[in-house]
């Protein structure tokens, strides 16, 4: 009687873990590649540091069922994408187009190593001069020549 009720439960949690997989049937090779890029390429606006095929959001579920379902519709990867961009915004695109609302995304990187290299090359200038500042006139060498001579003409008389 245990085993029975044992092998009940286990055959009954296999299939509530079963139920979470998502198997989507497609017409042919090429359109279940498109889906595959798709929706590595489309980030999860809950998880946002994750495509919709990794994440377990309801969100991304849903964006995955309207991506199969516009693929079916005969709807091209481009114009998938663009229906997204516009339902939930540029931010789903790991890679957002060049326009006036996105500009920062795509300027900002190459600012701030222009800006890096500008107080990089700064920085060595201004080391540079200090060391140039620094360095000792004829005067001041034969100065230390000569303490440096007289300390040793010391120590030869002490031994």
């Amino acid at each position: 009687m245990k085993r029975l009720l044992l092998s009940i439960c286990l055959t009954l949690m296999a299939a509530v873990h079963a139920g979470g997989i998502e198997v989507y049937n497609f017409d042919d090779k090429a359109q279940e590649n498109v889906y595959k890029e798709l929706v590595d390429e489309l980030r999860c606006l809950v998880c946002q540091n994750q495509n919709i095929s990794a994440s377990n959001a309801e969100l991304a579920q849903d964006m995955r069922k309207k991506t199969v379902q516009l693929l079916k519709e005969g709807k091209s990867k481009g114009e998938i994408t663009e229906f997204m961009s516009q339902r939930y915004g540029d931010f789903v695109l790991y890679k957002p187009p060049f326009k006036a609302s996105t500009a920062v995304l795509w300027i900002a990187p190459f600012a701030f190593f222009i800006i890096a290299i500008w107080l990089m090359l700064r920085t060595i200038r201004a080391r540079k001069q200090e060391n140039e500042l620094s360095e000792l006139s004829d005067d001041q060498v034969k100065q230390a020549a000569s303490l440096l001579q007289s300390n040793s003409d010391k120590d030869s008389k002490t031994s």
